[in-house]
């Protein structure tokens, strides 16, 4: 899976994959010989990502995957027109500005090749040694740093490409052993149940600040991780099917906020306490006159929170502790506590 470097015939690849989205988009394929292959498949792909963090397989250069690009987006049209195609799918981001600069210029695309989206992942990693009262505070500085990153692409692909897309399709946090699994007398740790509200609030504080840059898609890897295979990093408990905190921040997001909200100027004063209003992030959200405020609590320890008056009334869902549940209540007092690692949706009355 992961031999050689060279790949000089990319028409045989373009063709590859074009038959491999006819066999799940248009019944089947026809091979090189002529004969047809039936599958009965009739999906409705609507985006083909072209192959996953290339900066960490067959020292792929940025002229290499554009050539790649170019033949896999042709041959594909021509058996699914309709497709939107994402590029890059780069797992370092903040290590290929270059790539990024070549990638998005059209001029080094052949003609037509469209350009819709690019990708990029984000995961927090904390050290071996450090502890859940480390990571509520690593997590989020190197979040913070990401995003910086990423406000450095945005500007890259609006001097290049300003109509493409910006995914980052992968958000959300690895612990350290999950690195070395593979590695012979590896142990599995035990995960903190704190962890999963920790890696949730961590997805919602991206939410917020991706969408500030005008990122149009933040999505949350991965479904499903166990031993061996990523625990950290799952949306599932392993051992009974259930949601964790990791998949019910994310479906609370999904169900209050999405495209075509107008982002509000959000503040947060410290009342004194400085360490109280870094714990917080937050950001006032308005759609067709409703309005909803999104609160992130960064720590690992309840913190009071004084909202505006015209929140009293209003609907507050909230996950936090280790629950991950969503308890829904209303808002009868200007101050409330916000749980350790909570993401809030404060919906006010219309």
């Amino acid at each position: 899976y992961s031999q050689g470097t060279q790949l000089p015939d990319v028409k045989a690849l373009g063709d590859y994959y074009a038959r491999l989205a006819s066999w799940y988009t248009q019944g089947g394929f026809t091979d090189e010989l002529g004969k047809f292959h039936a599958s009965g498949h009739h999906y409705d792909i609507g985006y083909w990502e072209v192959f996953n963090e290339i900066d960490g397989e067959h020292d792929t250069t940025p002229q290499q995957y554009v050539k790649r690009y170019d033949a896999v987006t042709q041959a594909v049209l021509k058996v699914a027109p309709a497709m939107k195609f994402v590029g890059l799918a780069l797992s370092e981001p903040s290590d290929a500005p270059r790539t990024f600069a070549y990638f998005l210029d059209p001029k080094n695309h052949q003609p037509g090749v469209p350009l819709d989206y690019i990708s990029f992942h984000v995961y927090a990693t904390p050290s071996g040694d450090q502890t859940l009262e480390d990571w509520q505070y690593t997590f989020f500085n190197q979040a913070s740093a990401f995003v910086s990153v990423a406000g450095y692409i945005l500007q890259i692909r609006d001097q290049l490409s300003p109509s493409t897309k910006v995914m980052v399709n992968e958000a959300g946090s690895i612990l350290s052993g999950d690195m070395v699994q593979g590695e012979p007398g590896h142990i599995e740790k035990p995960i903190p149940p704190a962890y999963w509200n920790l890696s949730g609030a961590l997805y919602a504080y991206l939410y917020i600040e991706l969408a500030k840059l005008g990122v149009d898609t933040v999505g949350e890897s991965q479904l499903v991780g166990y031993p061996s295979q990523f625990p950290s990093v799952t949306m599932i408990d392993w051992t009974n099917g259930k949601p964790n905190a990791r998949f019910t921040v994310l479906e609370l997001i999904k169900n209050n906020f999405g495209p075509g909200d107008d982002l509000s100027a959000t503040l947060v004063r410290s009342n004194g306490s400085l360490a109280e209003s870094d714990a917080i992030e937050a950001q006032a959200f308005t759609r067709e006159g409703h309005r909803k405020l999104l609160l992130v609590n960064q720590r690992n320890r309840e913190v009071a929170v004084e909202l505006p008056k015209e929140c009293l009334g209003a609907t507050i869902q909230t996950i936090g502790g280790v629950s991950p549940d969503t308890v829904t209540q209303n808002v009868g007092d200007a101050k409330v506590r916000l749980m350790p690692f909570s993401v809030s949706v404060v919906a006010l009355k219309d």
